[in-house]
């Protein structure tokens, strides 16, 4: 009889706490709360820091989201990640709601890991190889691609060189810019060295670069980094150098 009579009251109890949470964690009442704020953050990004909170919020206002004045279920955030992430200069956004009523955004910058100059424009290729915009008031420090390059070749065959310069370092520090011909062949110009360096195919570039690793070790560092004007490595399993004159 006892142990019924506990029963019931912790039956009883039970019930006396959950109609307590459904008073304080109501659904309807969440609904009612105001927005209380919007908080921005831009994540760092070690190959780019161009976009700041505020070049955030006026890209907001500019899209007419708005958050003061309004009820928090009122805001969608899966609608406020997909504006975000159409802008051409952002990589990912995560938007959700807190307890309190604030909303929290935080945004990915895209890394730039090659920048393209010719007739069919001005931008940058990112390490994803998509092309995205040169931002206002901002250089990245990647080399510099010139001459006859359009969409397909920047984003395959430029964008593959460039991750490979990226993730070797002593190249990377190296080549400082890609010239594209009208036949594709390619020319190098180095950081280091009064001469330039005909690649030819991109496509071989590992193989070429071997060898010009081979030669900038057995041959410049004896004979001097400005003896020649041109080194040639299109042909295989050769290096055809041009004296300076």
């Amino acid at each position: 009889m006892v142990k019924k009579i506990i029963h019931i009251l912790l039956a009883a109890l039970l019930l006396v706490y959950l109609a307590f949470s459904v008073a304080f964690i109501n659904p309807k009442a969440d609904g009612e709360k105001d927005c209380k704020g919007v908080d921005i953050e831009v994540a760092e990004n070690a190959g780019a820091s161009y976009l700041n909170r505020t070049q955030v919020e006026v890209l907001l206002e500019r899209t007419g989201i708005q958050f003061t004045g309004r009820k928090i279920t009122e805001i969608n955030t899966g609608a406020i990640e997909r504006t975000l992430k159409e802008h051409k200069l952002i990589k990912k956004a995560e938007v959700y709601k807190t307890i309190e009523g604030t909303i929290k955004i935080r945004v990915y910058q895209r890394t730039p890991i090659l920048r393209v100059m010719s007739d069919r424009g001005n931008y940058y290729i990112d390490d994803e190889g998509q092309r995205m915009p040169v931002p206002p008031n901002y250089a990245a420090h990647v080399p510099l691609a010139t001459g006859t390059i359009n969409d397909e070749y920047a984003k395959k065959q430029l964008y593959g060189f460039a991750e490979f310069l990226r993730k070797n370092k002593s190249w990377n520090d190296q080549i400082e810019q890609i010239h594209v011909l009208p036949n594709l062949d390619v020319e190098l110009t180095p950081r280091k060295g009064n001469h330039t360096i005909v690649l030819g195919k991109i496509e071989n570039y590992r193989e070429n670069l071997d060898k010009l690793a081979l030669f900038y070790h057995k041959g410049l560092n004896k004979v001097g980094w400005n003896k020649y004007s041109r080194i040639n490595l299109k042909y295989k399993n050769q290096v055809v150098c041009t004296k300076r004159e």
